[in-house]
């Protein structure tokens, strides 16, 4: 049979360097990667926003361009529905599990049972919380404190004179934030809340005045907002964890005649096109891209996994970050 190659080094920028780790220690030949008839079952956490169907588009087609033999599962955002999918993947004696987790706490029990059947796992796009870091291979995906950091840092300069470190703005009361969190017990949740706290601590007049889960959707994105905006007369900035829920908020805005990007300034993590054409109107000031496209850098290490080798423990995915200040004309369609 003839046997496939798996894309060209050029397609892969995520995960260059650990080609450069792991050719010297996997046995396979260092030049190319054979995938074709690895069977790999991943769990996708569900079909919520426009990232998270291209997330799962990008896994697609990478698998069918790899010729690997893709056993997906739609967990429908519960973690039940996960544990169940991986003991199927167990019991079916795929090559490589890899699956993308919808909550940091509860996997040690089915990850020994994956480990004793001695199929190796891949954590993607979330990650988990766990005493034995060796029941999993290695995590590829976002760097979610990083976009916590950024978000916090654009609302810096917004704010802040860099020369003088004096406030922008004649004003005695505090930045007044509002922030729209993600799944409860996610680690995007956890991690981008916690980078963006880290960066404001040392800047007291930025003050959080309420935080809740807004489970990444557009629709609960909606409903946080009108009713924030009953409580509240008097808000600086909307920090949201998600486009989906984003957009909803502006939604919001727009019925009680608030202007989005002006009256309050909002910040936001994705990139997704709808976000992208409300920046380009001013209705967003800044984005902080994750970047859902994954799938090709998910069946590179599925194929070295799957040969026996060794990936690095931590791969983060390319990402830059999109603000008002910069010249937006020419960024390329996004494609979720």
């Amino acid at each position: 049979m003839k046997r496939r190659v798996l894309f060209p080094a050029s397609s892969r920028p995520a995960v260059i360097t650990a080609l450069v780790f792991t050719a010297l220690v996997v046995s396979c030949a260092p030049k190319a990667i054979q995938t074709e008839g690895i069977i790999l079952g991943f769990s996708q956490i569900g079909a919520e926003s426009a990232w998270r169907n291209c997330n799962t588009r990008s896994v697609q087609e990478a698998a069918a361009q790899a010729g690997i033999q893709l056993l997906f599962f739609n967990a429908e955002q519960k973690q039940e529905n996960q544990i169940k999918a991986i003991r199927s993947f167990i019991a079916y004696q795929v090559d490589v599990i890899a699956f993308v987790p919808i909550v940091t706490d509860g996997w040690e029990n089915v990850l020994e049972e994956a480990r004793e059947a001695n199929i190796p796992v891949l954590i993607c796009d979330r990650e988990i919380n766990i005493d034995d870091g060796s029941l999993y291979a290695g995590y590829l995906g976002t760097n979610m404190l990083r976009q916590g950091r950024s978000s916090a840092e654009y609302l810096i300069k917004k704010f802040i004179n860099s020369a003088t470190g004096e406030f922008l703005e004649d004003r005695d009361a505090a930045v007044r934030i509002v922030e729209l969190s993600g799944t409860e017990g996610s680690s995007p949740a956890i991690l981008r809340a916690k980078g963006f706290r880290d960066v404001l601590s040392r800047y007291p007049r930025f003050e959080i005045i309420y935080s809740e889960s807004g489970d990444f959707l557009r629709s609960k994105g909606y409903e946080l907002m009108s009713n924030i905006l009953e409580q509240f007369d008097d808000i600086d900035v909307i920090y949201s964890h998600n486009d989906g829920m984003t957009l909803g908020a502006i939604d919001a805005m727009k019925e009680r005649g608030i202007k989005p990007g002006k009256d309050i300034i909002i910040v936001s993590i994705d990139a997704e096109q709808a976000a992208i054409d409300a920046l380009i109107r001013g209705e967003i000031n800044c984005i902080v891209e994750c970047n859902p496209k994954q799938g090709p850098d998910v069946m590179l290490l599925s194929g070295l996994l799957a040969k026996g080798g060794t990936i690095p423990r931590v791969i983060y995915m390319n990402e830059v970050v999109f603000t008002e200040w910069d010249d937006l004309s020419n960024i390329e369609p996004r494609g979720y």
